[in-house]
């Protein structure tokens, strides 16, 4: 008896042995060296376990150690430095050395890393469900983001995007001008009360007040609860987010293991899941029959889902919910949040670019609250938006993985390889944008997206071809209302305080926040 438990144990761990070899070291080896035959280059992996990670932290360290941090009176200068080279050194560093396309690695993770203007093209042009979004994003980022919209592939996220992007469509985003604008107003008089009070002119530190807005506004016109019904939500999310951008992905095994750092993310997920799923409590029992986003969310979720083969996929309900739903509160809450708050310091630093938009503002609006239509017709604004998220597009990259063999500009992509297109070293290439480039020049836009650089499908802060960002219309409506009422009522520059210093949590955010010296008209 006990020589065959002694055989059964052995027997467990050379199947473990052989899983972890062809895991770790035979699979990632086959798939470098199909693209290697291609001529793809790029850094050896200095570890089977951790990839090229070392050589990352090591670039990220050495660039950070040289680089001080600008202030205001520099910051125009600053604001047209290529930033992605201090965030990003090694994928700059990696460019250079081995080309507009290279291979690296994170633990397991086997990456093709694009800039080729070509290859975005084809793959921003491809329908096909076999490149979907990479598994780490609902592995490594699942507390975060589990099997929403933003991380499912195939029929799972075929069914999400049926279910929620008819809610989000331009027609219903027109509808939730009001509620957005309420919102705003209810900040700003707050943001007048301490200008009256401080003597006229005030330094406010806007990224926490911009963050509850959005949180509110997203609260009200998506959920049907305003923002302090879901204000702890929103907080354990921000939480979350800060405990997981110091994560790193592809290292097998490593989120499964009892760290603190583990154990702190365990604890924060396990409350906003029991916090959304309170929230979708109340909904049913108050048997609402309001159709908002969280209805056909709640709805879809007892619906199946079916997969190509015409197999029933069943997604458990509790789940379609509780992911969909953070995912939602993620995307559509801090992104726009963040992009508000880089749109306030490029017109805090550009004064000109200020008063154009101002003087459009109140052109179009006289004395009266903007609409839907209105908020169409404000083309500066959307100009200086545009270039805005251009220079800081809240997502660092666009991810696609191959969930079969599929080829691209001549390249034979391997299933398995995860595409990564760097969206900011994207929008900064000279040869698609000109020689300013690096600067802030919204006139760029002023025919469009189409006419602001070569290759149109270059420019991509909302993702790009069948997953493209459902909430893109919800977004740009909101930074309309919220930028026109701010340059309505007051005037700003940036305040002395302010350091310019972009930095990489999951998203392109302020590292010091932005402190713009505000005044009232």
């Amino acid at each position: 008896m006990e020589k065959i438990s002694v055989s059964v144990i052995l027997g467990a761990l050379l199947l473990l042995l052989v899983h972890l070899y062809n895991l770790l070291i035979l699979k990632p080896k086959v798939l470098r060296g199909k693209l290697q035959r291609q001529g793809i280059r790029g850094p050896s992996p200095s570890s089977f376990l951790f990839g090229n990670i070392p050589e990352m932290k090591r670039s990220h360290l050495r660039v950070r150690s040289t680089v001080p941090t600008t202030a205001a009176e520099d910051s125009l200068v600053a604001i047209a430095h290529d930033w992605p080279s201090t965030v990003f050194p090694h994928l700059v560093q990696w460019r250079n050395e081995y080309g507009p396309i290279f291979l690296y690695s994170t633990g397991s993770i086997q990456l093709l890393c694009i800039t080729d203007t070509e290859m975005v093209k084809e793959i921003s042009l491809c329908t096909s469900l076999s490149l979907g979004k990479p598994s780490y994003l609902s592995k490594d980022r699942g507390p975060l983001l589990g099997r929403g919209i933003l991380s499912s592939s195939g029929p799972i996220w075929a069914h999400q995007r049926k279910t929620i992007a008819p809610e989000l469509y331009i027609d219903k985003v027109k509808g939730m001008v009001n509620l957005m604008l309420d919102s705003t107003s209810s900040m700003l008089r707050t943001w007048e009360s301490r200008v009256e009070n401080e003597g006229g002119v005030v330094d406010i530190k806007i990224d926490e007040d911009l963050r509850s807005l959005s949180a509110d506004i997203l609260s009200r016109a998506c959920f049907g609860s305003d923002y302090a019904q879901g204000e702890q939500i929103f907080l354990k999310l921000e939480s979350l987010q800060k405990i997981m951008s110091n994560s790193n992905v592809g290292i097998p095994g490593f989120r499964f293991l009892p760290s603190k750092h583990n154990r702190a993310i365990w604890k924060v997920e396990k409350e906003i899941n029991s916090m959304i799923l309170k929230v979708v409590k109340q909904r049913i029992e108050a048997s609402s029959d309001e159709k908002d986003l969280l209805q056909m969310i709640l709805e879809g979720a007892k619906s199946h889902i079916n997969d190509t083969d015409g197999l029933s996929i069943k997604f458990s309900p509790d789940k379609f919910m509780v992911d969909n739903c953070k995912n939602i509160y993620f995307a559509g809450q801090e992104t726009t949040s963040i992009t508000t708050s880089w749109c306030l310091m490029l017109l805090a630093a550009h004064p000109d670019w200020q008063a154009r938009a101002r003087a459009e503002v109140l052109q179009i609006c006289e004395d009266r609250v903007p609409d839907a239509n209105m908020l169409r017709n404000m083309k500066t604004l959307t100009m200086v938006i545009h270039e805005t998220l251009r220079l800081f597009p809240p997502a660092a990259f666009l991810v696609r993985a191959a969930s079969e063999d599929i080829t691209f500009k001549d390249i034979m992509i391997p299933k398995g390889i995860n595409l990564q297109i760097p969206i900011a070293m994207l929008h900064r290439q000279y040869d698609m944008w000109g020689p300013d480039a690096h600067k802030f020049n919204p006139e760029r836009f002023a025919r469009g997206i189409a006419g602001a650089c070569k290759t149109p499908q270059a420019y991509m802060p909302f993702g790009v071809g069948s997953r493209v960002c459902v909430g893109q219309h919800f977004a740009m409506t909101e930074l309309k209302v919220i930028l026109s009422l701010i340059l309505s009522k007051f005037c700003f520059s940036l305040s002395p305080a302010y350091h310019h210093s972009p930095t990489m949590r999951l998203v392109i955010l302020p590292e010091h926040g932005v402190i713009i010296h505000l005044r009232k008209l």
